[in-house]
């Protein structure tokens, strides 16, 4: 078995060929026996085991698991990028006729790039937000010795326009912050594919893209690999592993569980374990029921506590929970041009019922969102809660039924203090029950943890200490020790591996049928709309386009638009 040392040297300049391309080489790649292991606290962690696979010319591999599972530290092994701190173990590693276990940095970057392309998950990270996309792609070009300063202008905007960037001139001269997720992820995927690779590693290019960009970007991909690129495939989502893959390789904890070809491996699974990424998927066939297996640990929700209410309080209220009538709301541009974010939208949300909100970004769902909690002021409209006025009243006033409503962030980390721990961050959100005293507070906590799946252990540990899915749950538990009647969720579940927010989403009913909370949840993943929504509203441009239940919004479409939304959703 061969053995790759991670090294670090400095960044130079490999000159290779000049601005004329031909049609890209034959790629095949072979990996045999793959091993990565981590120095931690003196010791060795073994991360990824025994991989091996061939990747033929114009194919697609794809390689999915949960988070922690190992896919994308075995990307990154396979280009060079595992890491200074990272042995890499191979029987055999090699592109095409080169060995590349012997590689030494100076060749490495003169395949990466060259030979083999990657696209990184999150294009407004990966990209350098001080510098215009277009220079991005310059310098990937410049690195390689490709043309002159003009002709890779030239190129970084014919870049551009083939990945389907509209206007390329003037968006080339854009920095990232000035680009929507979709633009910025096809700016990447430029950059990648700058020196026309062989292979292109594409790690979550889609995660978090709205479904009509994220069809473009699968379009894209597909086009590369009609032209003969092969690729490699690196996901979560396994309606978009269906789309692209012609072979599938399942890791779980490092190994290897299952690997085939893909329709043997999406319909005929043999591992448990693919089986259930295969059952977590959301869609309209999975509502009604769960998602996934009952929550390992023990959970007991209590009789739901009834802390002081405000007397101008109505818990006897029995019309809509939450009532949207006619909002607006304008937006000024630095430049002093307004633009509408919401335009006359109405809506009612009724007592144990969930209200989905779709649409793309830009679509104005989560503005309306921040009106229906009053974090954003309305240019016209009106809210009321449990029957009374909500969105015109000082916040001073409001503060009495601030409890009644509770919000769950798409990222957690971003909304808890990182110097809190768990404990903490809930104790806070019981301070405005003044009635409760220190030990009623210690045992709401303990309440809310179990109610949420998790045990006392979790509650000394910081923010960045635990899992995705455990940050999810505790914001969950955080917007519910206030025992509200409304939750709002925006993009809750987004950003989370399948089989978490298969662990959230059956959480989620499960709270709302023992505590009778009402939902208004927004997301722009048809599937989990469809899975969890008693009604929908489509959102474009900042109006309401279409309305009614899910059956009739994903199967008897009216709007253009819906429709459009509904044939981009990529299925099993």
């Amino acid at each position: 078995m061969t053995v790759i040392r991670e090294s670090v040297a400095p960044l130079e300049t490999i000159s290779l060929s000049s601005d004329a391309s031909g049609s890209p080489t034959e790629a095949r790649l072979s990996v045999s026996n793959l091993n990565v292991s981590f120095a931690r606290g003196g010791r060795l962690h073994h991360v990824v085991h025994d991989v091996s696979f061939d990747l033929a010319p114009g194919t697609c591999l794809a390689i999915v698991g949960e988070s922690g599972s190992g896919k994308s530290v075995t990307a990154r092994a396979i280009v060079g990028l595992a890491g200074a701190n990272a042995t890499v173990e191979t029987d055999a590693l090699t592109l095409g006729d080169v060995d590349l276990t012997h590689t030494t940095p100076r060749q490495w970057r003169s395949i990466r790039g060259k030979r083999i392309g990657f696209v990184l998950q999150d294009a407004l990270v990966s990209l350098d937000p001080l510098r215009p996309v277009g220079k991005e792609i310059e310098e990937a070009l410049r690195l390689h010795g490709w043309g002159t300063r003009t002709t890779r202008r030239r190129q970084a905007v014919d870049l551009l326009a083939a990945v389907g960037v509209p206007l390329p001139e003037s968006r080339a001269r854009q920095r990232p912050d000035e680009l929507s997720g979709g633009l910025r992820q096809r700016a990447l995927i430029a950059s990648a594919i700058a020196l026309d690779p062989e292979i292109v590693i594409a790690d979550e290019p889609t995660t978090a893209l709205d479904v009509t960009v994220q069809a473009q970007v699968l379009e894209l991909l597909t086009e590369m690999k009609q032209r003969g690129v092969s690729i490699i495939l690196i996901s979560h989502d396994l309606s978009v592993v269906a789309h692209l893959a012609d072979q599938i390789l399942v890791m779980k904890g490092g190994h290897v569980v299952e690997q085939g070809d893909a329709a043997q491996v999406l319909h005929s699974s043999q591992h448990e374990y693919t089986r259930g990424l295969i059952n977590a998927v959301p869609s309209a066939a999975t509502r009604g029921r769960p998602l996934g297996p009952p929550l390992s640990t023990p959970s007991v929700i209590a009789a739901r506590p009834r802390p002081r209410r405000a007397a101008t309080a109505r818990t006897d209220f029995t019309g809509p929970v939450l009532e949207a009538t006619d909002l607006i709301k304008h937006f000024t541009a630095p430049d002093g041009s307004v633009s509408t974010a919401v335009n006359h939208v109405s809506f009612s949300l009724e007592r144990g019922e969930t209200l989905g909100i779709v649409g793309e970004s830009g679509s104005g769902k989560s503005t309306t969102a921040r009106l229906a909690l009053a974090l954003t002021p309305t240019d016209g409209g009106s809210v009321t809660l449990l029957g009374q006025e909500w969105s015109s009243l000082r916040e001073s006033q409001r503060r009495a039924l601030r409890t009644r409503i509770s919000v769950v962030y798409q990222d957690p980390l971003s909304s808890f203090d990182p110097r809190w721990n768990t404990e903490r961050i809930l104790l806070d959100s019981l301070s405005e029950l003044r009635d409760l005293s220190p030990a009623d507070k210690t045992e709401r906590v303990l309440e809310l943890i179990g109610q949420v799946g998790l045990t006392p252990d979790i509650l000394p540990r910081f923010p960045l200490q635990l899992s995705g899915g455990q940050r999810q749950r505790i914001a969950i538990a955080r917007a519910l020790a206030p025992s509200p009647d409304v939750i709002v969720l925006d993009e809750a579940v987004s950003a989370l591996d399948v089989t978490i927010q298969a662990q959230v989403l059956d959480l989620l009913v499960a709270l709302q049928k023992q505590l009778g909370l009402s939902y208004l949840f927004i997301s722009h993943d048809l599937g989990v709309i469809s899975h969890l929504s008693d009604r929908v509203l489509v959102m474009k441009d900042g109006v309401v386009v279409e309305r009614g239940v899910p059956d009739q919004i994903f199967n008897r479409p009216q709007h253009p638009y819906t429709q459009q939304l509904v044939n981009s959703l990529t299925s099993l």
